[in-house]
C-alpha cells in the first residue's frame, strides 16, 4: 500500500495559507471612455451607437471600470474628452488598464483613420482631418500614459457617409499600427463594412458584452468567440477582426475565486488520483462527501480494491468455491459492532454477543467490553463470568508512568505489555476510518498507512489531553478506546 502522503494536517494547512493570501482580489485600476455618435447633422444618421455606447458603458462599470460616457459628440467634445482621458491614464499610474470603446461613423484616408463627430461637415476630402478625429489621437494618449494594458474598440465603418465628395470612396478602415501594450479590436475585418443590427444593439456589441461575463476568459479568446458569435448572426458577412501587442494577460472578469474547501479538496482529490491508495481515497470520501469529485473517487476506490484483490484471487480461484453475496445477518453485524464502537458503552456490546455470539468480531467486543470494565465505565453492565481461575487484576499503568517504550500494565489484554511504539507499529484491531473494508486494514500495520513519529503522535494525544470525555474521545480508535487513555496519559506526562 502506498503511504498516506496528505494528512489532514497538510489540507489544513491549505485552507490556512489559501484564506491568508487569497481572501479578495484587488484589482488594478480600470479607466474606460465609451463614445457613441449616430444623431449625424450633415451625414446620414445611425440607429444603434448610443444605445451600443450605453450598453458597453454599463457593463464595464460592473466589471470595475470608471467610466466616462458620451453620445453624440461634437469634435470639440470628442477633442477634449480623448485629451482627458489621456491626463487621466497617466495620474493612475503603470498598473492602469485603459480602454476606449467608439461606435458611429468613421472613415479612412491615405490609410489613416478618422473617427466622425456628430458635427462633421464635409465637401472636399482634404478637409477630413480639419472637421474629423484622427483615431490614433487615444493611441498617442495610451503610448504617453505608458500604462501595462490599453484596449481600443471599434464598432464603425457601417457605411461610408461621404460617397459624393470625391477621392473619399474607401470602405471600411484601416489597421493600425498599436504600440507594445495593445489590444486593437474592429468589428469587421480592413476595408470591410459592418452592420448596424436589426436590433437595438449591433450583432458586434451585443456578441462582446456577452463575452464580457465570462469568468477567467483572457481577451484574446474572448475576441474570437465575439467573431464567431458576429459570422453566425450576419452569415458570414461581417468578420470581427483584432491584433495584439498585449505584455499582460486581461480578462473583464476575473477567474472565479475557489473557496478555501474547495481547495484543499481539488488537491487532496489530486494526490488519491496520483497515489491510488485506497485509505487516502476513503478519506477523502469522509472528508468531502458533498465534493464534485464525490462520484470519480468512489471510481478510484473501486479500481484500487479490484488492483489489490486480483492477484490474489488469480491464486485462489480454481480452488476456493465462489463466495456467497452478502446476507442481510452480515449487514446486521457489522452495524451492530459499529454502533458499539461509536457508543463506548458496553451494554452494547453485550447486545453485539447476544445476537452473534460466534461472530467475526465476537473476540473484539469482548476485549472492549474488558477495557471497559477495567476502566469502571460501566460495572453495574457487566455481570461476572465464571472461571476456573482467578486472575489478580492487572494495575492500570499511571499517568506519569506511561513512556513511549515503556510496557503498559493495563485491563485490556490487547493493550497489556506492550509499549506505545509496538503498539503503532502493529495491526488495528477496528478500521482506522469507518466503512473502510478489511482487504485495505485488516492484518496489516499501521506504518503501510501513517508515516509515525514520536512529534506526530504526540499531537494526536494531546488533543485526547485537551478533549477529555468530549468528540474526540468519543470515536473509536483503531486500537480501542483503552488506547485514547494511554495516549492522553502519555500526552500528561509530557510525552516522554
Amino acid at each position: 500500500m502506498i503511504p498516506l502522503i496528505v494528512p489532514i494536517l497538510r489540507l489544513f494547512l491549505a485552507v490556512t495559507a489559501f484564506q491568508a493570501l487569497v481572501t479578495t482580489a484587488i484589482a488594478e485600476p480600470r479607466l474606460a471612455l465609451v463614445v457613441g455618435n449616430e444623431s449625424y447633422m450633415s451625414v446620414s444618421p445611425l440607429d444603434n451607437p448610443a444605445s451600443d455606447a450605453r450598453l458597453v458603458a454599463a457593463a464595464l462599470t460592473s466589471k470595475g471600470f470608471e467610466v466616462t460616457l458620451l453620445t453624440d459628440a461634437d469634435q470639440v467634445r470628442l477633442n477634449r474628452a480623448i485629451a482627458q482621458f489621456g491626463r487621466d491614464l497617466r495620474a493612475n499610474g503603470a498598473e492602469t488598464t485603459g480602454l476606449f470603446y467608439y461606435a458611429g461613423h468613421a472613415v479612412q484616408s491615405f490609410g489613416a483613420n478618422y473617427l466622425l463627430p456628430v458635427d462633421v461637415l464635409l465637401t472636399d476630402a482634404a478637409d477630413l482631418g480639419l472637421v474629423a478625429v484622427r483615431a490614433d489621437a487615444i493611441l498617442r494618449q495610451m503610448a504617453s500614459a505608458r500604462n501595462h494594458a490599453n484596449l481600443v474598440i471599434l464598432d464603425a465603418c457601417r457605411n461610408n457617409p461621404f460617397v459624393d465628395v470625391p477621392d473619399m470612396n474607401d470602405n471600411g478602415l484601416a489597421e493600425m499600427k498599436a504600440p507594445t501594450g495593445t489590444f486593437m479590436a474592429y468589428s469587421t475585418a480592413p476595408g470591410s463594412v459592418a452592420m448596424d443590427g436589426v436590433g437595438s444593439n449591433s450583432p458586434f456589441t451585443s456578441a462582446l458584452v456577452t463575452e464580457m461575463d465570462s469568468p477567467g476568459l483572457p481577451v484574446e479568446q474572448a475576441f474570437k468567440r465575439v467573431r464567431s458569435k458576429v459570422l453566425e448572426a450576419t452569415n458570414g458577412r461581417q468578420t470581427p477582426w483584432d491584433t495584439s501587442s498585449l505584455t499582460v494577460d486581461f480578462q473583464f472578469t476575473p477567474a472565479l475565486q475557489e473557496k478555501p474547501e474547495q481547495l484543499a479538496a481539488d488537491e487532496f482529490f489530486e494526490s488519491i488520483r496520483a497515489s491510488g491508495d485506497p485509505v487516502q481515497i476513503v478519506l477523502f470520501l469522509r472528508t468531502y462527501p458533498e465534493s464534485e469529485h464525490f462520484d470519480a473517487a468512489r471510481e478510484l476506490l473501486t479500481q484500487a480494491l479490484d488492483g489489490e484483490q486480483e492477484p490474489e484471487a488469480e491464486k485462489t480461484a480454481a480452488a476456493a468455491p465462489a463466495s456467497a453475496p452478502p446476507s442481510d445477518a452480515d449487514a446486521r453485524e457489522r452495524e451492530m459492532i459499529e454502533a458499539a464502537q461509536i457508543s463506548g458503552r458496553i451494554e452494547e456490546y453485550r447486545a453485539y454477543l447476544d445476537a452473534f455470539p460466534t461472530g467475526v468480531f465476537a473476540e473484539l467486543a469482548t476485549m472492549e467490553m474488558a477495557a471497559l470494565a477495567a476502566k469502571g465505565a460501566e460495572p453495574q453492565t457487566v455481570a461476572r463470568q465464571p472461571s476456573q481461575v482467578e486472575t489478580p487484576p492487572v494495575t492500570p499503568t499511571a499517568p506519569g508512568d506511561v513512556t513511549l517504550e515503556a510496557l503498559l500494565a493495563h485491563g485490556d489484554p490487547v493493550l497489556n505489555g506492550k509499549s506505545i511504539a509496538m503498539l503503532v507499529d502493529s495491526s488495528p484491531l477496528f478500521p482506522p476510518i469507518p466503512g473502510l473494508p478489511e482487504g485495505v486494514w485488516k492484518n496489516r500495520p499501521c506504518a503501510s498507512c501513517h508515516e509515525w513519529t514520536a512529534e506526530a503522535l504526540c499531537d494526536q494525544a494531546k488533543t485526547y489531553l485537551a478533549d477529555a470525555g468530549t468528540r474526540a474521545l468519543s470515536k473509536q480508535h483503531p486500537f480501542g478506546g483503552g488506547f485514547k487513555d494511554v495516549l492522553r496519559n502519555w500526552a500528561g506526562g509530557g510525552c516522554r
